[in-house]
């Protein structure tokens, strides 16, 4: 889901009155008949009476919002691989943004399937972003480093200047070190919590897997450098998914949730029925806007990365994955929030995050929304954005990292036992 606001539309809560009424949050957007209208019209009319359409100009324009409706709720069919027979056979005609859902509705929704269809459109395509997205599907139906080396062999050869294209830079750096990074060793959690102290700032960590199927958790370290804590002292783990709903890499627009640092910009109230009523957390990564990423800590004799880098600490400052938000930033990727979601869970049942929801790209937390109310029952992201606010000052950093590659959901004993040494120090 996207930052709907714009940043002069950001409010911040003062200290004073700085925790939240959960009584105030109501969406109609969850109740049990708004989400029956919602399924019926999604499928009968958004998805199936498109795809039983031919594909032409008068009809373009609904095959790009069941694109988009496939690729977020996940929709599997034989009126939706109708749709995608017609599309793929009328690819060449299509408006780039339609291609672009496309590509992303296949991506996320039929990993396996259409390996051939994608590489006959390959072999043709000249738009950067659309190579990218056709190359990552094939790499990933054979991770080899044959097939990575084919393709950056295809990119160099299509695209002779592909080193001064930060997307297609990105795509060579992914096919040729991803698997290297995935079995790389993280420094010393410890070491990032030390350097808090050194920005000052208040800190979310959002400790993930590199298998964004699986929930991480995330933490809050208050600028004082303590941990928050409940009434009873025990430590505020944080639910989160950093999954897309098409899972693309960290470089493509709706992507996963990039690794990273990202600049905590305040709270607001977002007007997206599927993020809902919550309060959000405003974030940006490095290109957005610079004079707010870098609040006054650039150094100007030195390059952009080398300033991200002078965030970290020194044992932290050459593990390269930790730079995805940066090159995303680059790459041209903006409105990554972390946010609650209204969307119903049984969308997703069966996967191994669910009840949570996969989103546009951004950090979703857990909510359980009461179907006859609009009230929430349980909201993580509540509790995340009221135990930010719970010490003085709206801003700060959260920081994504991927600890692992295990394959299961973050648990808390890893967490605490990542606090606990650098408690003990």
């Amino acid at each position: 889901m996207k930052r709907i606001v714009v940043f002069a539309a950001i409010f911040c809560v003062s200290a004073s009155s700085a925790q939240l009424n959960p009584d105030s949050i109501y969406t109609g957007f969850v109740l049990h008949e708004r989400r029956v209208q919602f399924d019926h019209y999604m499928r009968n009319t958004t998805i199936n009476e498109t795809c039983s359409l031919p594909v032409d100009s008068t009809t373009e324009d609904r095959y790009e919002s069941a694109c988009w409706a496939i690729s977020q709720f996940m929709i599997q069919s034989k009126e939706v691989e109708n749709g995608f027979a017609k599309l793929f056979a009328r690819y060449d005609s299509l408006a780039y943004s339609t291609k672009r859902a496309f590509l992303e509705a296949v991506y996320g929704v039929y990993p396996n399937q259409y390996t051939q269809a994608i590489q006959n459109l390959i072999g043709k395509e000249s738009i950067p972003k659309l190579f990218a997205m056709q190359a990552l599907y094939l790499y990933r139906n054979n991770a080899s480093a044959q097939t990575g080396q084919q393709l950056q062999n295809q990119l160099q050869q299509k695209f002779p200047g592909y080193d001064t294209v930060p997307i297609l830079q990105e795509l060579q750096r992914y096919l040729s070190k991803h698997d290297a990074f995935i079995q790389q060793d993280i420094p010393p959690v410890k070491d990032l919590f030390v350097q808090q102290q050194t920005l000052q700032q208040k800190i979310i960590y959002s400790f993930q897997r590199w298998n964004r199927d699986y929930p991480g958790l995330a933490i809050v370290q208050n600028a004082d450098g303590h941990f928050a804590r409940d009434a009873g002292g025990k430590l505020v783990v944080i639910q989160q998914l950093a999954r897309s709903a098409s899972n693309l890499p960290y470089f493509i627009t709706n992507g996963n949730s990039p690794q990273g640092i990202y600049r905590i910009l305040g709270t607001a109230i977002d007007h997206n029925n599927f993020i809902g009523p919550t309060p959000t957390l405003q974030m940006i990564m490095p290109f957005e806007d610079d004079s707010l990423y870098w609040h006054q800590s650039f150094d100007s004799t030195k390059d952009g990365l080398a300033n991200y880098n002078n965030l970290l600490p020194q044992s932290w400052q050459k593990y390269a994955p930790l730079t995805e938000s940066f090159y995303a930033g680059k790459v041209g990727r903006t409105e990554i929030i972390a946010h609650g979601a209204t969307i119903d869970p049984n969308y997703f049942k069966g996967k191994p995050y669910y009840p949570l929801i996969p989103t546009l790209g951004c950090l979703c937390a857990r909510e359980d929304w009461n179907i006859f109310n609009g009230k929430f029952l349980h909201s993580e992201q509540f509790n995340l954005v009221n135990t930010f606010l719970a010490t003085p000052g709206t801003t700060g950093y959260l920081i994504v990292v991927n600890v692992d590659n295990e394959q299961k959901p973050v648990t808390r004993a890893e967490i605490e036992q990542m606090v606990q040494q650098f408690e003990q120090k």
